[in-house]
């Protein structure tokens, strides 16, 4: 979610054309309801309301200088890669696959490369 506020932030601090960056708001759209599907029925509602502090107080941060959208952007890869490194090391640990399809792991790590 980090990744994609920052690219959809990132494009239109800059100018880009709406084409360009159209998908962003429906993907942040998706993880958002997800992520509230899932706190939801993990009994953790207080937290959404932490989450969407951080969510507008992000959004706002970004652009307060020129630098520092600057430095969110590139750092994306690396926050990228370091959650796909966590969830390898979470199965690892674990030696269960059952919740990943080889399908859905491949796209994620092809959309992370």
């Amino acid at each position: 979610l980090f990744s994609f506020l920052v690219f959809l932030r990132y494009q239109i601090y800059y100018g880009y054309p709406l084409q360009t960056y159209l998908e962003y708001p429906i993907i942040i759209a998706q993880d958002v309801i997800l992520l509230l599907v899932i706190l939801r029925f993990s009994g953790n509602m207080k937290r959404a309301l932490l989450y969407a502090v951080t969510f507008w107080g992000g959004w706002y941060i970004l652009t307060l200088r020129k630098w520092i959208i600057d430095l969110a952007m590139n750092l994306c890869t690396l926050i990228s890669a370091a959650s796909k490194l966590a969830q390898l090391r979470c199965l690892w640990q674990t030696k269960d696959s059952g919740q990943v399809s080889a399908l859905t792991w491949s796209m994620a790590a092809y959309t992370c490369a």
